[in-house]
């Protein structure tokens, strides 16, 4: 497992990439953006100074990271050498497939193909390939780097020595490897996205504010993070995403999205990357400050 390719440059991609390449893997970041590869690449430079700063590694830790990492705009190009694959592009089913139709043609026989999806079906993904058995979710967290689970989840055909494969490599990361079977959801967003859509409902209902929900749950729960803070930081559309999974998935009127939360995606409205949500962002400011909608 030397050679690791990554597909998306985005956030987890990003994440990924340098978590593989600063525990001395070859790393090929894979996107169709140049423009992409180079920004993810300056975000991993940013996130291994501050890591410097704290004197987590050393400066010339930092360096060996970045030349253990090249990138690549052809996927075909990308994977020709993957020993593992970790797809880490948008949550959307359609676009998986595909990938994982393309990375099933151009990736060695031999190679496992692994996908960050959130919620969607790893075996519903890995029927599209010839190689099921080598097919299983490598579930990070955001922020990759810092957060220390992963979450493995072996899909219908996925074969013991793959996922054993899986969980050996995520423990020699650093992380926390957890098993779990392939059913809507997971564990993290089984549990995770319907309180999170239930917050949602209880201030779409009037219940209380965008704060006060948030202080609820922070000081009453002992969370380190408001579910609608949270919502916002993993993106309102991921989450809409994710409870159309579930919803879909089981059938139950239970995991039906807020139309609160549909109204907002629908209006752009995508938290802390499109600089609203149920707050409000603006460069320079950590100050949490609800969104106008939301101001009492």
């Amino acid at each position: 497992m030397k050679n690791i390719s990554v597909i998306g440059a985005g956030t987890m991609g990003n994440g990924i990439a340098h978590v593989f390449a600063q525990y001395q893997h070859q790393v090929t970041l894979v996107d169709v953006s140049a423009a992409a590869l180079e920004k993810a690449l300056a975000t991993i430079s940013n996130n291994l100074d501050r890591m410097v700063k704290k004197e987590s590694i050393t400066a010339a830790d930092k360096d060996r990271t970045l030349a253990n990492i090249k990138t690549a705009t052809s996927l075909e190009e990308g994977v020709k050498h993957a020993d593992l694959v970790v797809e880490a592009a948008t949550e959307n089913v359609a676009l998986k497939l595909k990938v994982f139709q393309d990375l099933d043609t151009f990736a060695p026989a031999k190679a496992i193909l692994a996908t960050n999806t959130s919620s969607i079906s790893i075996t519903q993904i890995a029927a599209v390939t010839k190689r099921a058995r080598q097919v299983i979710g490598m579930h990070f967290m955001n922020p990759v780097p810092v957060m220390k689970l992963v979450e493995v989840i072996r899909g219908f055909d996925t074969s013991d020595d793959t996922t054993r494969i899986t969980m050996e490599l995520s423990q020699s990361l650093g992380k926390i490897p957890v098993e779990v079977n392939d059913y809507p959801g997971f564990v993290a967003n089984r549990i995770l996205m319907p309180m999170i859509n239930e917050a949602i409902y209880t201030l779409y209902e009037g219940v209380a504010g965008v704060t006060e929900i948030d202080t609820v749950m922070k000081l009453g729960m002992a969370h380190p993070m408001g579910p609608l803070q949270l919502a916002d930081f993993i993106g309102l559309d991921v989450c809409l995403s994710i409870m159309r999974v579930l919803h879909d998935g089981f059938g139950q009127p239970k995991y039906a999205p807020c139309p609160l939360l549909v109204n907002m995606v629908t209006a752009g409205k995508l938290g802390a990357k499109s600089g609203e949500g149920f707050y409000q962002y603006i460069a320079g400011s950590k100050e949490l400050i609800p969104a106008p909608k939301f101001a009492r």
